[in-house]
């Protein structure tokens, strides 16, 4: 049977999947409608396509090491309660150390690598999942960081994996990239150094600092020499390397690392569902979200 354009839209509205998965269906059901939604049913499609409106942004980051290689994802979920599941947990640890096995770095690529015999692809496991669990899943981001072998990575997970920070120094051991993570994890800090940060956001801020001096009435020349100690404290507050290392606050992160024969090469910092709209929900409605299968 001839699969038109309109049976695929009939069964995309009926099913909320995305057009080339109603085609699928369709084309394995011989264009009978019933046959193609029950297939999308079965394969955890309709279900999870229908969530893809929803709210997901809750849920755990996590980094995974081999050797030379380390892989730092987030996953996300709709409520904490479920991220708190074993089941999505392991889904976590599944997809990490396929990406570890595989060569591919950008997101799309990942989605389409096999992330076990069973489940098929890292995409398909999410979708089964998200079936299964009842709440949109996604993989938000992800970041695959090689380094040499005189380099170290410093892997911390900070409140069972809300927050998680990958540091790669060289020279250092462990256990002083571990503190410059533990450092990025308290500290927030946007930047590694001073030069990483954008023109744009520098002279945002120079022109905000200059505003404020003027308003306390200090005259033009004494407000350019204001502004720039106060930028040099905004610094001190975006970039890991130039922040008070948080044992010893007389020193900088950089003068920290470089004390213990090291620099810092780079950093990558992940919060769960930052930047992200929030669900309002409280905590009964969630308990009683997944006790509806809702």
């Amino acid at each position: 049977m001839e699969i038109t354009a309109s049976l695929v839209r009939d069964l995309r509205e009926a099913s909320g999947a995305g057009m080339m998965d109603c085609k699928k269906a369709l084309s394995e059901c011989n264009g009978d409608m019933d046959a193609a939604m029950d297939y999308l049913r079965e394969k955890g499609i309709a279900k999870a396509e229908k969530k893809g409106s929803r709210i997901a942004a809750e849920g755990l980051a996590n980094i995974f090491v081999d050797g030379d290689k380390a892989v730092i994802l987030e996953v996300n979920s709709e409520t904490d309660f479920v991220s708190k599941n074993e089941e999505f947990t392991n889904m976590i640890d599944t997809i990490g150390n396929a990406i570890l096995k595989s060569d591919v770095t950008d997101l799309e690529s990942i989605l389409q690598v096999e992330a076990d015999d069973e489940a098929g692809t890292i995409n398909d496991l999410i979708i089964a999942k998200t079936a299964k669990i009842g709440e949109k899943l996604s993989l938000r981001r992800v970041e695959v960081v090689s380094k040499n072998a005189d380099e170290v990575f410093g892997a911390y997970l900070h409140m069972g994996g809300k927050i998680a920070v990958l540091t790669v120094l060289k020279g250092a051991n462990e256990e002083v990239a571990k503190d410059v993570s533990m450092q990025a994890a308290a500290m927030k800090p946007s930047y590694v150094f001073t030069t990483d940060v954008p023109d744009t956001v520098v002279n945002r801020e120079r022109e905000i600092l200059k505003e404020q001096s003027m308003n306390e009435g200090k005259p033009a020349d004494i407000a350019e020499k204001m502004v720039e100690g106060r930028i040099k404290k905004f610094y001190k507050e975006i970039c890991l390397a130039e922040q008070p290392f948080i044992k010893d606050g007389d020193i900088s992160v950089n003068t920290y690392v470089s004390n213990n024969g090291g620099e810092i090469l780079k950093m990558v910092r992940y919060e769960v569902g930052e930047g992200m709209e929030h669900r309002s929900e409280n905590f009964a409605e969630e308990v009683m979200n997944q006790v509806n299968g809702n």
